[in-house]
């Protein structure tokens, strides 16, 4: 058995772990879960000799061990697969499993065997890896590519392995793969440590949950005991039904006010059949759903002037607008949080200062000179009440959890007060405590007036937070449905391209 008891480990001004304890056995599947800043990643890399830890005790097989580096930790048998996979792209996937312990013919200074491509390819076998070992890296898919750091880890002999979200970036084919392969993994008495924020994915793989929050255990769940709801109310000591609490809803009633966004037979591509037409009322939180390629987030980026649209019209507040650039989008009061917050969403090696004020930057300079106090100004205010987590506004950006980076992208755009404001997969890849708060933002917004169009894959989102629901299907609207007339089923139905009854 893996064993970490009392481990406690400090950054300067954080604690990250405080007397945290955790344990996995060979041929078993533990879930650690908790809100972004919990100590997961911390947790882990303790144990895989990324990090040491300033006081507690890991212990192997009954015996203290100690990991003061990587190679300690592997030749114990324990690997640790990264979120952002550590792959050469320029090798092929033999070179790629066997990196640094080539087998050499002749002596160390010998040339490389060719028993690697043998080798590897008995581990590809084990693990239904489809292709030649003699693939460049490059070539594959990003399952694929996870499935290669998995048999390097294999290659270790590694007994433990640890998978740090490792789901975020895959298609749900490649994660139903990447799921037996775990299966497949333990049944060979492999331990397996799995981090992840989708709780659905934690119900299904896991024999046991380890919950942290603040850098402290905060309950353990047996496999009978694994439901959505003990993991949340564990995670952030909240209850899910919280979740969703809308203080103002815009209900049915009210639908004789006119619109303030109206968008009529709007055209971004000569496949379309007809255009989209869509209302959003002030105030009001219109969630958009349907299958990946159903032309969500190209509607989104066409509105944002970011795709050109073709043919239709765009009204805001009853005056006509031409969303021809980003530039013109943002003047006439729409906001687009997009899909992809690090690379779309975000200038990533800039200060949180200066991504919050980089949108609003022609009145905060001077002769083409920002005024970096009038910038800081707006930065803090928009952190105290985005409640970002961060010591100081300078800060990089790309240092913050993804739930407060995403929070970051909020807040530059609502400095702006933006009369549409566009949410492209909002809350992907955050915690469930940064959820909660988003939902309440959103909440508050729509209570202020704004109009909101929310686009996700999270059924229980969009059923949650909506006050109307479009459903997009081959780049058409197939249909709308009141708050009245929403079920998973009903929206799914519309998503495929069947009527709704």
């Amino acid at each position: 058995m893996l064993e970490a008891m009392g481990v406690g480990k400090s950054f300067p001004g954080v604690q990250a772990l405080a007397g945290v304890s955790l344990s996995v056995a060979p041929g078993e599947v533990v879930s650690v879960v908790g809100e972004n800043g919990a100590g997961k990643s911390t947790l882990m890399k303790i144990l895989a000799g990324v990090q040491t830890p300033d006081e507690g005790t890991l212990r192997l097989n009954g015996h203290d061990v100690r990991f003061p580096h990587v190679d300690a930790a592997q030749q114990a048998g324990i690997s640790l697969i990264h979120q952002e996979l550590n792959l050469a792209e320029s090798l092929d996937v033999a070179a790629n499993i066997y990196l640094g312990r080539e087998p050499k013919v002749g002596g160390p200074l010998g040339w490389i065997s060719s028993r690697i491509y043998r080798d590897a390819e008995v581990l590809m076998r084990r693990l239904g890896l489809d292709c030649a070992p003699t693939t460049l890296v490059r070539k594959l898919s990003l399952g694929q590519r996870q499935l290669v750091e998995i048999a390097r880890a294999l290659s270790l002999k590694s007994r433990y392995i640890i998978f740090d979200e490792p789901t975020s970036s895959l298609t749900d084919r490649e994660t139903e793969r990447l799921f037996e392969v775990i299966r497949s993994l333990k049944a060979d008495g492999v331990g397996v440590l799995y981090i992840s924020h989708r709780l659905h994915e934690v119900r299904v793989l896991s024999d046991r949950v380890v919950v942290l929050r603040d850098g402290r255990n905060a309950g353990d769940l047996k496999r009978e005991e694994i439901t959505h709801e003990a993991l949340v109310a564990r995670m952030v000591g909240r209850e899910l039904k919280q979740f969703f609490h809308r203080t103002h809803r815009v209900g049915a009633a009210t639908g004789e006010q006119p619109a303030a966004v109206q968008v009529r037979e709007m055209r971004w591509s000569p496949k379309q059949k007809q255009g989209i037409s869509l209302d959003i009322r002030a105030g009001e939180i219109v969630g958009m759903a349907g299958l990946m390629g159903s032309g969500r987030t190209e509607l989104a980026e066409t509105l944002f002037g970011l795709r050109r649209m073709i043919s239709g019209s765009v009204r805001i507040a009853g005056r006509e607008i031409r969303p021809t650039s980003p530039t013109a989008a943002a003047r006439d009061g729409i906001a687009l949080v997009p899909e992809d917050r690090r690379h779309q969403g975000l200038v990533i090696n800039f200060s949180i200062r200066e991504n919050i004020g980089l949108p609003s930057l022609a009145r905060l300079q001077t002769a083409g000179l920002v005024r970096q106090g009038e910038e800081r100004m707006l930065a803090e205010t928009s952190c105290k009440q985005l409640a970002v987590r961060t010591t100081d506004v300078d800060k990089t950006v790309g240092l913050l959890s993804g739930g407060n980076q995403q929070k970051v992208v909020l807040a530059k755009w609502l400095a702006r007060s933006p009369k549409l404001l566009i949410l492209d997969e909002p809350t992907r890849g955050v915690d469930v405590g940064a959820k909660a708060d988003i939902y309440g933002l959103m909440d508050q917004l729509a209570a202020g007036g704004a109009a909101i169009l929310m686009i996700s894959s999270d059924l229980e989102e969009v059923l949650g937070v909506s006050d109307r629901v479009v459903v997009m299907h081959e780049q058409q609207l197939a249909g709308e449905l009141r708050r009245d007339q929403l079920s998973e089923q009903a929206v799914m139905l519309l998503a495929t391209g069947k009527e709704h009854s």
